[in-house]
């Protein structure tokens, strides 16, 4: 009798981490998913410009700073003030993802700001007060400050995939992988265990420990960091596919994105672009011809 207890317990407890690695895979959510995404508040400040003063705008403030976008001194960030310098970060935003740069929050504004994304900034540094001016001659592509990238007679990367990584995504991330290979002078190979391995990728949820804290559904769907860190994570409480699923995330979309912030690049203001910040569910991409101009340019390969 307690033998057969004992198994018993064992199927129960079986099927529990399997049904748990399932639902893992197919990307539902542990949040309520009647919260709304992280970046909802944004669509009720709508119509703000400067001058205005409407509770939320200090969120707006501290959305903008996350991503490069203005610089917020002591108090600022609290502050429910439309001013001057959150003008001047909005047209800077706008001017970025080729929006009229009015310095008001129109409806073009709010949509691109309450998409999903990645976590990663767009712009590392703002150089003067007029920074919302983009000349259309500078190149899309970007790279990190100081621009680092892996050494030039590294060419072969090895990659791991943590064991937390749902099945469903490591033919993705495989092929992401291939298709860097086929345009650049790298070459990659996965590696059994993260020890040694120059890449690591992973699911992850909330704070994790890298300073760059996940939101639940919607918001920031993935991050990687810049050479040598070697670290790409995906938010696992995202909905994840391998494929085009309305109102569902592409993994190997998210997968080339990030690969290539590990290889050194930045983000594009190209909507074609793989390296465009913003991820749109339901929409597969590929590599575009920006994107390897930015790794040719940053190898100068």
């Amino acid at each position: 009798m307690t033998l057969k207890y004992f198994q018993l317990l064992f199927c129960i407890t079986l099927f529990s981490l399997v049904s748990s690695n399932i639902g893992h895979a197919t990307g539902h959510a542990t949040h309520d998913k009647n919260l709304p995404a992280p970046y909802d508040f944004i669509k009720h400040l709508e119509g703000c410009h400067k001058g205005n003063k409407s509770k939320g705008i200090h969120r707006l403030k501290n959305y903008l700073q996350k991503f490069g976008y203005l610089s917020i001194y002591p108090g600022h960030g609290d502050d429910d003030t439309f001013d001057v310098a959150l003008e001047s970060a909005v047209k800077t935003y706008q001017s970025y993802f080729h929006i009229n740069p009015s310095g008001t929050l129109d409806a073009k504004t709010v949509s691109k700001m309450v998409a999903p994304r990645c976590g990663m900034r767009d712009i590392f540094e703002l150089t003067n007060s007029d920074s919302h001016v983009i000349q259309d001659a500078v190149p899309h592509y970007s790279f990190f400050p100081n621009r680092p990238t892996w050494p030039l007679d590294k060419r072969h990367l090895t990659y791991h995939i943590l064991p937390n990584t749902p099945r469903i995504a490591v033919n993705p991330v495989r092929r992401a992988f291939n298709k860097w290979a086929s345009a650049t002078h790298f070459t990659f190979s996965q590696a059994q265990s993260n020890k040694g391995a120059d890449l690591v990728i992973g699911f992850f949820r909330g704070e994790h420990g890298d300073g760059g804290t996940f939101d639940g559904p919607g918001g920031i769907v993935a991050h990687a960091f810049a050479p040598t860190n070697g670290r790409f994570h995906y938010d696992a409480d995202e909905r994840w596919v391998d494929g085009s699923v309305t109102g569902a995330v592409d993994l190997e979309t998210v997968a080339i994105h990030e690969i290539g912030h590990l290889l050194g690049l930045g983000h594009s203001s190209v909507q074609e672009a793989i390296m465009y910040p913003i991820v749109l569910p339901g929409v597969r991409k590929n590599l575009h011809a920006d994107d390897i101009r930015g790794i040719r340019a940053l190898y100068k390969v």
